[in-house]
């Protein structure tokens, strides 16, 4: 009896189960054509996000600095720009993120380019300007084209192949500079991750098959190349406070997998495969650095 009931209520907990992700499965799917409750909530929520976290950043980030009158900076030359790279890649993040939300709700794909696409370029140019009345720090031309560069990254893709052909992707191992500036390079792993440029690698992954066309080849397989940089505990390399750094930048050389190529009838999967899609997947990878050192590692993240 005891096993009967358990059976009953296991079966209606999985039956239950099911009925969930069936209802969130068809919430996920884009829809084929305009849904304007989903649009609305997606302008409104996009809107509300971009203007909570500008207000957050004034608050909580320039009010702790002096301001001072509109100024523009040239930091082209800080940390190896492996900052820049930063910038190209969030601005291209972003922009996929705004068209692929616009898709969801059947917008036509004109507008996912125009209004979406373009979504990083607007918040970041928003952030550069804050930054332009900050006596700390500066509006920087070469940021901005970092920005205009990511999202031509995406946009340009999307009007030549109609797919994102070439991913830009991020991975981060922790290092031991930030433990000698955990002021400047993050006190802790949620900082460093934002902070250690030394442990940042950004790449560029391309899929294989869109290129060549073959049937031997995972259609989720690709070629990425990767940069980064280390040995900086500051971003002026003429900080006379650091004279000893040996800064060196990194080539990679690795594969990769494009989870949205993997092949499955759930959203919920698609969904999740999405947002991990910016994270490179670690395998074998051959550096090359800025001194002519070649190295291999057996599992590189």
């Amino acid at each position: 009896m005891k096993w009967a009931k358990f059976h009953i209520i296991f079966i209606c907990c999985v039956s239950g189960s099911l009925f969930s992700q069936s209802k969130l499965n068809q919430f996920l799917k884009p829809s084929d054509t305009l849904n304007k409750p989903r649009r609305n909530a997606v302008i409104i929520s996009e809107s509300s996000l971009a203007t909570v976290a500008l207000i957050g950043l004034d608050q909580l980030w320039y009010a702790d600095y002096p301001r001072s009158s509109f100024k523009t900076i040239n930091d082209s030359s800080e940390w190896l720009q492996m900052d820049k790279f930063g910038h190209v890649f969030s601005s291209y993040q972003l922009g996929r993120i705004g068209a692929n939300t616009l898709n969801w709700a059947g917008i036509s794909k004109k507008d996912q380019l125009l209004f979406g696409s373009t979504l990083g370029l607007g918040f970041l140019t928003a952030v550069e300007v804050m930054d332009g009345f900050s006596e700390e720090w500066g509006f920087s031309w070469t940021d901005m084209a970092a920005n205009v560069t990511g999202t031509g990254l995406y946009i340009g893709q999307e009007l030549l192949w109609k797919e994102q052909r070439i991913l830009l992707k991020y991975s981060f191992h922790r290092t031991d500079f930030a433990k000698q500036r955990p002021d400047k390079l993050g006190n802790g792993l949620f900082e460093e991750f934002l902070k250690d440029y030394n442990g940042q690698t950004y790449w560029l992954s391309a899929n294989l098959n869109t290129f060549f066309k073959t049937d031997y080849i995972p259609n989720w397989l690709n070629l990425a190349f990767g940069y980064g940089a280390d040995g900086m505990l500051t971003g002026d390399p003429n900080d006379p406070l650091f004279l000893n750094q040996n800064r060196t930048r990194q080539y990679y050389l690795s594969l990769d997998i494009d989870l949205t190529r993997i092949k499955t009838n759930s959203n919920v999967l698609k969904t999740i495969f999405d947002v991990f899609n910016v994270i490179k997947i670690p395998f074998p990878a051959i550096e090359l650095n800025s001194e002519g050192r070649l190295k291999m590692h057996y599992f590189y993240f």
